[in-house]
């Protein structure tokens, strides 16, 4: 049986696809690629909104679009640092 994702992965795995993504994604498509109920991902994308990890933008059309921010950016690359120690030293 596969192991759940941890809150941590599921943070990750969302920002990562926003960064895939030209640094902007639309919330229907992320709430896709982040295989998450709507109710789970609505939580998640207030959580990061308010940690400032991400932002909410319109284009000119006025739709919404989430993009990363410079704390994102760091999260990623630490969560990276991380993963690769706890490899490293099969922990």
């Amino acid at each position: 049986m596969a192991q759940k994702r941890d809150r941590l992965e599921l943070i990750k795995d969302i920002l990562q696809v926003i960064q895939s993504n030209k640094n902007q994604i639309k919330p229907t498509p992320l709430l896709r690629y982040s295989n998450l109920s709507s109710q789970r991902f609505t939580e998640y994308i207030a959580e990061l909104l308010e940690k400032q990890f991400i932002e909410e933008k319109t284009d000119k059309k006025s739709r919404k679009f989430f993009s990363l921010t410079e704390k994102g950016q760091r999260y990623l690359e630490k969560y990276t640092t991380i993963t690769k120690f706890i490899e490293d030293f099969d922990l």
